[in-house]
């Protein structure tokens, strides 16, 4: 269901419509507002050269954040992929055992008692 939100940046309001709820949108606003003051604080920069400034800055966190969630996900998988190898040597190693104790307590086995 599309949803139509009122929301100010830069002292501007803009009806943004989508589907995620208010509360997410009015985040997302207030997360670019914040920005986008950090950037043309002190007058130095236009809105406009201020708002593609932020869009970059906004897009670096993005690709930085993305690499990170790459590189939590690779490191995730050699952790999965380690503890497999773990749980087939554990499994080996409960199947030698049965087997020891098996020929333990079998007729003519090693320590077969007489």
């Amino acid at each position: 269901m599309k949803i139509r939100v009122t929301v100010t940046i830069a002292d501007q309001d803009y009806t943004l419509v989508g589907s995620e709820d208010v509360e997410y949108v009015e985040k997302i606003a207030a997360h670019v507002d914040e920005r986008l003051r950090e950037v043309t604080q002190g007058g130095r920069v236009s809105l406009a050269n201020g708002a593609v400034l932020t869009a970059v800055n906004i897009a670096d966190e993005y690709f930085k954040e993305l690499e990170a969630a790459e590189n939590l996900r690779r490191q995730l998988k050699e952790y999965l992929d380690e503890a497999t190898k773990t749980k087939l040597e554990l499994s080996e190693a409960k199947r030698r055992i049965f087997q020891l104790e098996n020929e333990k307590h079998a007729p003519g086995g090693k320590n077969a008692q007489k």
